[in-house]
C-alpha cells in the first residue's frame, strides 16, 4: 500500500512540477489544479442545486444591465485577445502546420504565455452565462452541451497555462475568441430587444466552423514532422472537437433542419394567419 501511495505522489509530482511550464506555477490558480477543480465543483453545485435552491421561492432578477455591462466585457476582452493572438503569432511567425511553444523568458514568449493566461480567466468568466440563467429562473436553457462546453473549456484553458503556454494550441484560443465577439455581440444587440432572429442560426454555424477548423489543426500533429510541439494534445482535442461537432450538430438539426410537426405548424399558420387578419382590421378602422 505504501509503494502504491509513493507512486501516486511520483506521478502527481511529475505532473504538476517536472513536465508544466515554469514561467506559470506560481500564477493564481495554476500552480495546482485542486483550486481550479473546487471552482468548477462549486459552479455545478450551484447551477444543480444551490441556486434553484435560492430562487425556488423568489421571483427571476431583473439583470438587464449587468447582462449588458458583461456582453461588453465579453466583447472587448475576445476582441483583445484575438487582437493579440493574431499580431504576437498567427499573422507574424507562426506555423499552421505545426508550431512549437516558446518556453523561453524573452519578453515576446512571456507576453504569450500571458495572453494565454487571459484566455483562461475569460473561460472562467464565463461560467456567468449560467449563473445568469439560474438568477433569472432560466433553468430549461441549462443543458448537457452548455454546461460540457463551458468545464471543457476551463478545463482545457488552465492545461494550456499549466503545460503549452503558446505554439500550436493557441489557434483555438484564436478562433474561439473570434467567435465570442460575434455571439457576445448578438447577446448585446438581443439585449436591447431588436429583432435579429436569424443570427442564432448562422452563430451555430460558425460554432460548427469552428470546431472543424481546430479539429483539422490538432490532426495535422499526426503526420506533421515533428516540429517540437508535443503529440498528445491530438489525443485530447482530436475526439473532444469531434464530439463537440456530434453535439452542436445534433442542436443544430432539431433546431433549424428537423421539420416541425404537422398540428405544430397548422397551430403556427392559423396564428399568423389571425395576426395578418388583425393588422388588416386595425389598418381599416
Amino acid at each position: 500500500m505504501a509503494t502504491i501511495i509513493r507512486e501516486i505522489m511520483r506521478g502527481y509530482r511529475y505532473m504538476n512540477e517536472e513536465i508544466a511550464d515554469p514561467r506559470t506555477k506560481d500564477w493564481f490558480l495554476i500552480g495546482s489544479p485542486w483550486p481550479g477543480l473546487a471552482l468548477l465543483g462549486f459552479y455545478l453545485h450551484f447551477i444543480y442545486r444551490l441556486g434553484p435552491s435560492l430562487m425556488a421561492n423568489r421571483p427571476p432578477m431583473k439583470l438587464e444591465l449587468v447582462i449588458r455591462i458583461y456582453n461588453i466585457v465579453q466583447i472587448v476582452l475576445s476582441s483583445y485577445l484575438f487582437y493579440k493572438a493574431c499580431i504576437l503569432g498567427w499573422l507574424k511567425d507562426y506555423n499552421y502546420s505545426c508550431e512549437p511553444v516558446d518556453y523561453s523568458d524573452t519578453p515576446r514568449a512571456v507576453e504569450i504565455a500571458g495572453t494565454v493566461y487571459l484566455y483562461f480567466i475569460v473561460k472562467i468568466i464565463d461560467l456567468l452565462d449560467t449563473v445568469f440563467f439560474v438568477l433569472r429562473k432560466k433553468q430549461n436553457q441549462i443543458s448537457f452541451l452548455h454546461v460540457y462546453h463551458h468545464t471543457g473549456m476551463v478545463m482545457g484553458s488552465w492545461g494550456g497555462v499549466k503545460y503549452l503556454a503558446g505554439g500550436h494550441a493557441t489557434f483555438l484560443g484564436l478562433i474561439n475568441s473570434f467567435v465570442h465577439v460575434i455571439m457576445y455581440t448578438h447577446y448585446l444587440v438581443s439585449s436591447f430587444k431588436i429583432a435579429n432572429p436569424w443570427w442564432k442560426k448562422y452563430i451555430t454555424q460558425l460554432q460548427l466552423i469552428q470546431f472543424f477548423l481546430i479539429l483539422v489543426h490538432f490532426s495535422q500533429l499526426l503526420w506533421t514532422e515533428d516540429c517540437g510541439f508535443p503529440r498528445w494534445p491530438a489525443a485530447i482535442f482530436i475526439p473532444q472537437n469531434i464530439f463537440m461537432i456530434v453535439l452542436f450538430g445534433d442542436f443544430y438539426y432539431q433546431t433549424y433542419v428537423k421539420k416541425k410537426p404537422q398540428k405544430k405548424v397548422a397551430v403556427e399558420q392559423n396564428g399568423q394567419a389571425n395576426v395578418e387578419s388583425s393588422n388588416g382590421k386595425a389598418k381599416n378602422q
